[in-house]
């Protein structure tokens, strides 16, 4: 089983884990199912997986417990997925070492963002995660944090390119501002906040799309942005 796209599902919920597991490998992930947190550690140690998503209420340890022994040995991403939504589990879950905290029941295609979010920040070290991403006339170039468009370079703040980033990476998919709020800020969103909305209109001025009737970056009304790889040409 590779390594480089394993994801160790923690979910004693055995219906949701399996709708879980679906989805992902459907998106080219490899998913392993542990439903008891006193097995975890070995299966982590075992496994070797590139990211662990965790539920904090399960048999045996439970997810906050595990999230703190796991931290100093292993390495790579921690999500917590819980239908636990105080502030107060979400703080501890964060000062445990956790990378991200998603409320069930979550929209897969959220899950998946998130999922491929805090892959790409970890794993941006991968020679595949630093090529250029090209749509037509745009180029992203990662590595340099650049931008180009027909040739000649758009000078963009780090948020902007951040979120450029993020948009251009999951083309075709629908993106949440909670989403891209918690991505480029790392923090949570509070529901009200519309500095993305800011950001976006920023983008497209300076990517010559229209704000009247944006083509390339496109508002989904009540769910977030969409970035068309298509419309660059």
């Amino acid at each position: 089983m590779s390594q480089n796209n394993l994801i160790l599902l923690v979910e004693d919920d055995r219906r949701l884990a399996q709708l879980v597991k679906d989805f992902l490998e459907s998106n080219d992930f490899q998913v392993a199912i542990e439903e008891n947190g006193n097995r975890v550690i070995r299966q982590t140690q075992n496994l070797n997986p590139a990211l662990i998503v965790l539920d904090l209420m399960l048999p045996g340890k439970d997810g906050l417990t595990l999230c703190k022994e796991l931290r100093p040995q292993f390495k790579g991403p921690i999500l917590m997925l819980t239908a636990r939504d105080s502030d107060l589990d979400q703080v501890l879950g964060l000062e445990y070492g956790a990378d991200d905290y998603v409320i069930k029941p979550a929209e897969p295609r959220v899950l998946l963002a998130r999922i491929r979010a805090l892959m790409r920040r970890y794993y941006q070290n991968d020679p595949r995660e630093q090529e250029a991403l090209i749509f037509g006339e745009l180029c992203i170039q990662p590595t340099a944090r650049k931008v180009l468009l027909g040739g000649e370079e758009v000078v963009l703040s780090s948020h902007e390119y951040d979120l450029l980033l993020a948009l251009a990476a999951q083309a075709g998919q629908i993106l949440s501002r909670e989403f891209l709020f918690n991505h480029i800020y790392n923090r949570e969103y509070d529901g009200l906040d519309r500095t993305i909305d800011v950001r976006i209109s920023q983008l497209r001025k300076k990517l010559n799309d229209n704000p009247d009737n944006p083509t390339r970056i496109k508002t989904i009304w009540g769910k977030g942005y969409l970035f068309i790889a298509d419309a660059w040409k």
